[in-house]
């Protein structure tokens, strides 16, 4: 069995990994970590898992859990994971980050956009981006993942195939979002009140979401090229659940038969990219609860641009399923190993 860690496991995302691991064939929980909850039962904090976790919240002695666990899931705010992980902590146990801290591969990039000084630099060259329909073979020889974000993941997934096969214009790419609540986290903020979020749609970090240089870095991989997008977020009144939309402008003589090749040649036999094809769109009901990604398309021949569209369930492929997939490459399981979700609904 594996022994998995989670170190922030009373948020959204940390409560989402317990969920699964909990169904996880070949996986124990060995330390559910929270400072806010030290010496409580888990339990008591979700009832949900009232009988099926009988254990207490410990702190976050990243050098006690390297001891005790081969897996340690950060799913902290930024800057912690950085300040934990060291060399001797890395040559016991393998971590993966659901952090932003080891996702950026520039530590000036980073600082500049969460306004942090990043206290372990010297781990970013070796940290592996965990998309794993992307960087798979990477994944499986890590010590340290950096588990993508929910909007940077959809986003990325979506285009790719696009952007790597030179069917579109790189630097025309824009990218219009929309997330359901719980990924603002589990703190009690007065912009996430239900009086404040409900009957609204709002954008929010407007040309500056800290996203932006994550999503750009990774399709700048795919072009060759460093490249510059627009993308923005939109906050929406659910509980779960991304929607990207995005556009980006046809090079010359790209016709729908190569734009499905390009999705096929990279998706077809991905277990969790669910293609939809041409003029059917992905909705986010049709995704919660599970680790797929609905991936659709239509060709705007009048303005000989695309509009690609991606939905995910934040908290699953967007963080915890995510997490629990590069957990399965990093151990030689199947990837899909505790991940078979079907999506609920209503």
């Amino acid at each position: 069995m594996i022994k998995a860690g989670i170190i922030g496991s009373t948020g959204y995302a940390g409560q989402e990994l317990v969920r699964l691991l909990l169904q996880h064939p070949e996986t124990e929980i060995v330390w559910y970590g929270s400072r806010s909850y030290i010496d409580q039962q888990y339990a008591d904090v979700y009832r949900n898992m009232f009988r099926l976790v009988d254990a207490k919240c410990l702190d976050d002695n990243m050098e006690e859990l390297a001891k005790a666990a081969d897996v340690v899931f950060t799913a902290t705010p930024q800057g912690l994971c950085a300040s934990l992980v060291n060399e001797n902590i890395l040559s016991q146990t393998k971590i993966i980050d659901l952090s932003a801290d080891f996702r950026i591969k520039d530590v000036k990039v980073y600082e500049k956009w969460y306004g942090l000084e990043h206290k372990s630099p010297e781990f970013i060259p070796e940290a592996v981006y965990g998309l794993c329909e992307i960087n798979r073979e990477d994944v499986k020889k890590a010590r340290l993942v950096a588990n993508p974000g929910c909007y940077t993941t959809c986003s990325i997934l979506t285009m790719y195939p696009l952007v790597k096969e030179g069917l579109v214009d790189p630097h025309s790419i824009i990218i219009d979002a929309k997330s359901g609540t719980s990924g603002a986290g589990r703190g009690a903020k007065l912009p996430n009140l239900f009086c404040e979020v409900n009957e609204s749609i709002k954008p929010y970090g407007v040309t500056n979401h800290r996203h932006t240089p994550e999503i750009e870095e990774q399709l700048g991989y795919a072009a060759g090229e460093p490249i510059l997008i627009n993308f923005t977020p939109h906050l929406v009144p659910m509980n779960r659940g991304i929607l990207a939309t995005e556009y980006a402008s046809l090079k010359d003589g790209v016709t729908e038969a190569m734009v499905q090749a390009a999705y096929e040649k990279y998706y077809k036999n991905e277990y969790f990219i669910r293609l939809l094809g041409s003029g059917v769109y992905p909705e986010t009901r049709w995704v919660e609860g599970s680790n797929f990604v609905d991936i659709g398309y239509k060709i705007d021949e009048r303005t000989c641009r695309i509009v690609a569209m991606g939905a995910i369930d934040n908290l699953v492929k967007g963080a915890a399923g995510q997490a629990v997939q590069n957990m399965n490459l990093l151990f030689g399981l199947p990837e899909n190993t505790g991940l078979k979700l079907v999506p609920m609904f209503p």
